[in-house]
């Protein structure tokens, strides 16, 4: 069975080369807004990880953080964020909110692949580990 990935980003282009690199190994879902992926996930779609960009509009990437950290339910999903800027601000401020990575755009599709699947490879060795 394949991990399911949701990926946030309001650019269209953003969505579909994501949605496009990970559709063979990985169930993808994409939304424009942080709000509609919470939705999502309310409703039953529980992702394996998450990407997520900061700068959109309904609801920014920091607060999307928040949201998800202090769900209760998502608080264990590694959230990927995405980043027009290379503003260490931003970085540790994504940090402090509980993200556990963050990618400068324009990003190599590739290399987020890499990051997700080793990412996902950590988790899946530490459940292991634990007996889970």
């Amino acid at each position: 069975m394949k991990n399911k990935i949701i990926a946030i980003d309001d650019e269209q282009s953003i969505r579909f080369i994501i949605e496009n690199t990970f559709k063979k190994d990985f169930d993808i879902a994409t939304y424009k807004n942080g709000e509609e992926a919470l939705v999502s996930m309310q409703t039953g779609e529980i992702p394996d990880l998450i990407i997520c960009d900061i700068e959109m509009p309904v609801m920014n990437g920091f607060e999307f953080i928040e949201q998800v950290r202090s769900s209760g339910f998502f608080d264990d999903i590694p959230l990927l964020m995405l980043s027009g800027k290379e503003n260490s601000d931003d970085r540790i401020k994504c940090f402090d909110r509980g993200a556990d990575d963050y990618i400068i755009k324009p990003f190599n599709p590739k290399e987020l692949l890499a990051r997700v699947k080793r990412r996902l490879a950590s988790i899946d060795l530490y459940a292991s580990r634990k007996g889970h």
